[in-house]
């Protein structure tokens, strides 16, 4: 078999970990942040992985969604955030980060919405370079979480809760997805892998506390933190979420039809 095929995609996050936590060893693994992994499935570098939902939107002609698994929230996301001195109203310019689309194009429909002009400026994602260049700060990922705990004053805005005010949906920033061309079999293959991984999850309290014993371990995170994440971002792709990625999809891309491997 092409390694490709026993190859799967991970957000370099611990927003993953549940599902890759002593996976199965007969499985590569390919970590990478949210913004690249849309190219490495493209590229047949893995067979599935989690990609920003605005990478889908963006190749969804080329790709097909898999479904139940997914990277999720419904409301405060806890590391998809704003930060900044001054509230923002009075912001004038924003960093937006490198690895990032999804919580990018979301901020921008977040600031039309409410007309907030601003100007961007791409960069790295490190707080405090960022504000020096800029009023506000978009981090997301494990740097969220961290910074939010060392500058909690910082925060001004949780992308996950805004949405759901928003709109009254769920958030999905991240999808698995494939390319249309891999053969049925190895994408049912790889879902099993992962889904089996989000059951015991979501059933085994003692698997449960092992992801996040090794998550605290490599995030400096405290445990209890780290159980409140893992409810406030979550794998599950339920019909709710489905709905979310709809609208996500429609109101920021334009973009009404989506398809499922199966």
């Amino acid at each position: 078999m092409a390694i490709w095929k026993k190859t799967i995609g991970r957000v370099a996050f611990i927003n993953c970990d549940p599902l890759f936590h002593d996976l199965d060893s007969s499985w590569n693994v390919l970590s990478s942040p949210p913004s690249w992994l849309t190219e490495h499935v493209l590229n047949k570098d893995c067979v599935i992985a989690p990609i920003p939902a605005a990478g889908y939107a963006l190749n969804k002609d080329e790709l097909f969604l898999i479904p139940d698994i997914g990277i999720c929230s419904n409301g405060e996301v806890g590391s998809v955030l704003l930060f900044g001195e001054k509230e923002i109203s009075d912001m004038k310019s924003v960093a937006m980060p490198s690895d990032s689309s999804s919580s990018v194009n979301l901020l921008r429909w977040w600031l039309r919405e409410n007309n907030i002009l601003v100007t961007e400026k791409t960069m790295g994602p490190h707080l405090e370079n960022m504000l020096n260049n800029c009023d506000g700060a978009l981090i997301i990922g494990d740097r969220a979480l961290q910074a939010s705990r060392d500058h909690p004053e910082l925060v001004k805005l949780d992308l996950g809760k805004a949405w759901q005010e928003a709109t009254n949906k769920p958030m999905v920033f991240g999808v698995f997805v494939a390319r249309k061309d891999t053969p049925l079999s190895d994408l049912r293959k790889a879902h099993k892998a992962l889904h089996d991984q989000l059951l015991k999850f979501e059933s085994d309290d003692d698997f449960k506390l092992s992801v996040i014993e090794g998550a605290s371990k490599h995030s400096s995170l405290t445990q209890e933190r780290l159980q409140n994440y893992f409810v406030e971002v979550f794998n599950r792709l339920d019909e709710e979420h489905v709905e979310g990625l709809r609208k996500y999809l429609e109101l920021v891309f334009e973009v009404e039809d989506i398809q499922f491997a199966w």
